[in-house]
């Protein structure tokens, strides 16, 4: 039951995704593009998804299981470090140099885009990278 409504969950995250144009890299960076052609229409989609979140995190504080009996698993770390910073630096350079984050790479995979493609290559290879430093630290 929990794997059906996990996917049922990621279609509707897609189609959210689809609706919202945050699959088309174009439209990502002509929002990004705020000294040029600047398109705020991302905004209202970030801000809703804001919106739901801070929602759902209020509605989970102090909860021990989910809807559907799953243990929480909400993260208790609240320092920003280094590795945060970083991290943070190196994702939103990626997805201002491509217009592509990981949610919606998935989709442009699915549609057999080039682009998307390479862009999940390269995040699984930085994924690969980052666990082999972290074993090695």
């Amino acid at each position: 039951m929990s794997t059906a409504i996990s996917f049922l969950v990621g279609i509707v995250f897609g189609i959210g995704i689809i609706v919202g144009g945050m699959s088309n890299p174009a439209k990502v960076l002509a929002f990004l593009d705020i000294g040029g052609q600047w398109d705020p229409s991302l905004a209202l989609v970030m801000a809703g998804a804001i919106a739901v979140g801070v929602a759902a995190f209020r509605l989970a504080r102090g909860r021990h299981s989910s809807l559907l009996g799953e243990p929480m698993q909400i993260p208790d770390k609240t320092a920003i470090d280094t590795r945060l910073l970083l991290g943070s630096a190196l994702f939103g350079v990626g997805w201002g140099l491509a217009g592509i984050c990981p949610g919606p790479a998935l989709i442009l995979l699915g549609s057999a885009s080039l682009k998307g493609l390479i862009f999940v290559i390269a995040m699984l290879a930085g994924m690969g990278l980052f666990h082999l430093f972290k074993k090695s630290a």
